[in-house]
């Protein structure tokens, strides 16, 4: 991810919801200042391009190396949803963690009333271990949904 990506990322999210699945306690709409001050204690920003175009981004927190890394700031261009981007973006920040960190565990939370991001982790091996109460931006209760996926399985799987 470069500074300049910043202005494209923040158009993403549509809506207060949509930002409260990416940040606690977002303010909407996001700016590029917060975007900033929110990744600058977290690894490995990373976007997923279509052609020149930002499609896609993630990163992670509390990556603990040999241990495990947690994805998050998870958020796809809403003209780019449904055509894999974000496939290829959870791919892609597995794969780091298992190279570059040498995560055993590789982590995430997903929300209860977001299904195609449950549906797609799940595809993709994560196992639910625990679920914590939260509350939406409007108060409503909802599901923080503790997704796990095994760095030894997902090697086994994709490599061989």
């Amino acid at each position: 991810m470069e500074d300049t990506d910043l202005d494209a990322i923040c158009r993403f999210p549509a809506s207060l919801e949509e930002l409260s699945f990416m940040f606690r306690n977002p303010t909407f709409p996001l700016t590029p200042e917060a975007l900033s001050n929110s990744i600058r204690g977290r690894e490995e920003s990373t976007v997923v391009l279509t052609g020149e175009t930002v499609a896609g981004f993630a990163n992670f927190y509390g990556c603990i190396p040999g241990e495990s890394c947690s994805i998050g700031n998870v958020i796809v261009d809403p003209a780019q949803r449904g055509k894999g981007v974000a496939k290829f973006l959870i791919e892609t920040m597995i794969e780091i963690a298992v190279e570059k960190y040498r995560a055993r565990a590789i982590k995430l939370v997903c929300f209860n009333h977001n299904t195609i991001g449950l549906l797609l982790y799940t595809k993709l091996g994560f196992k639910p271990f625990a679920i914590e109460e939260r509350a939406d931006p409007n108060g409503k209760r909802i599901a923080a949904i503790r997704m796990v996926l095994s760095a030894e399985a997902w090697v086994q799987r994709n490599h061989g």
